[in-house]
């Protein structure tokens, strides 16, 4: 018989089916055995009076693998509605000893480094899932939006002779005995495909050698970044994004409601312009970092919280950063050399955006790069795209995980983690 998904089952009431899946939860009243099995696309409840039967499924661990053929039949106390009445069991994978936490309820009672320790089995509790079943959401929405945008995905290299971000947090890797690094973002690259398709995109790794021992930082992390050519300024770039998130909050809303609800969380709402404010007035408006070039996470706490009483939005965008805090490739504003045309998206009390205009002329480059002491020669690959005709163009980069765990209220940036790396943890 060939297998019925859990979610398929609604649609074969009085036929024989097969299910298979891993066994959630088991409960016994008097002689009839109730057991959840759990597969990709939910949960479905199974039932036997059968002496022989029922003994199996007591013998059987939580997490077993099991085929389960039956009967589909109505019953309103059931996920659904629907039952599955058991006319035969196979054991595919038994479990014979007891789980290191238990993961068939809501919430799970171990704490998250417990958590993180057995990551093989916390992954498949319901409150895992639902985490991310929401990243895969934001993540295809992200591939999504750009490409009907005329954005080009790219795949650029993760092993870099020189760093995108300046300073040096870097993670050096013995290259056949050269040194090479693992790139903080892939800046240079899309920038140079600026060159070639204008509107480029990328969901992929980066890794920044710091060492903070934060709930927003890890030191892997998925990155989701675009570059887009022929603008007139990074408010180009900020209303694409706009647009963007827009889009995502339409999408969680109509695929991931079971999820919200099951996470008590709320998709937010996208205003279709997310009020923005100068740098110098988000310091002045909440009294944190007044003249500094940035401003730290108690200040974009801060900054949050002032946005949503004064704007009425969880969103914020902040602009105009100090020139010595951006990135070498980030345009100044004219008339004022101290400021950039940057920007951060602030969400919740988190920094979840960076981004800005760029450079797009050789000499500007090339006199950037000698004013802070570093010979433009280093970074030839990446100078030739300017030698040769460039448009004005820029761009950001937003972490997934990070936005993710915003998004659905989470304390620590690790929960949103698959397999976390930080100072401390490289296994699982």
């Amino acid at each position: 018989m060939p297998r019925v998904l859990s979610s398929e089952v609604v649609d074969h009431v009085g036929e024989s089916v097969t299910v298979k899946g891993w066994l959630h939860s088991i409960r016994s009243l008097g002689g009839v055995v109730f057991a959840s099995l759990r597969d990709r696309s939910g949960l479905v409840q199974a039932v036997t009076e059968d002496p022989a039967d029922a003994d199996l499924l007591r013998g059987l661990g939580s997490e077993s693998v099991v085929s389960v053929s039956g009967r589909v039949a109505r019953e309103p106390r059931a996920p659904m509605g629907m039952e599955v009445k058991i006319d035969g069991i196979e054991v595919i994978s038994p479990v014979r000893e007891a789980l290191p936490m238990q993961i068939n309820k809501a919430v799970i009672s171990a704490g998250l480094e417990t958590q993180l320790d057995c990551r093989a089995i916390s992954l498949r509790s319901p409150r895992a899932q639902a985490i991310f079943r929401v990243q895969h959401e934001v993540a295809a929405s992200f591939a999504e939006f750009l490409g009907a945008q005329g954005f080009t995905r790219i795949h650029t290299p993760k092993l870099v002779a020189a760093a995108a971000e300046g300073g040096a947090d870097l993670f050096e890797v013995d290259y056949f005995g050269r040194p090479l690094y693992l790139a903080q973002s892939p800046q240079l690259y899309k920038q140079i495909m600026v060159g070639v398709y204008e509107r480029v995109f990328e969901v992929g790794q980066a890794y920044r050698a710091e060492k903070h021992d934060t709930a927003r930082h890890t030191n892997e992390f998925t990155s989701l970044d675009l570059e887009m050519g022929f603008i007139d300024s990074h408010e180009d770039v900020m209303a694409m994004e706009n647009a963007w998130l827009c889009e995502l909050a339409g999408r969680l809303r109509e695929r991931c409601g079971e999820e919200f609800r099951l996470l008590e969380a709320q998709v937010p709402e996208v205003p279709q312009h997310l009020p923005r404010v100068t740098l110098s007035e988000a310091q002045e408006a909440v009294g944190r970092c007044i003249g500094e070039p940035d401003i730290d996470p108690a200040a974009e706490r801060a900054v949050s919280a002032w946005a949503l009483d004064r704007f009425g939005c969880e969103w914020v965008f902040v602009t105009h950063y100090g020139a010595e805090k951006r990135p070498f490739y980030t345009m100044a504003e004219p008339g004022e050399p101290g400021l950039t045309r940057s920007f951060d998206l602030l969400f919740r009390g988190w920094e979840i955006t960076t981004g800005g205009q760029r450079l797009h002329r050789v000499e500007d480059y090339e006199a950037k790069l000698r004013g802070l002491g570093i010979d433009p020669a280093a970074y030839g690959f990446y100078l030739a795209a300017f030698r040769y005709g460039m448009p004005p163009h820029g761009g950001l980069g937003a972490g997934l995980e990070r936005l993710t765990a915003r998004l659905l209220g989470l304390r620590n940036v690790r929960e949103a983690t698959l397999f976390p790396r930080d100072r401390k943890r490289i296994a699982p």
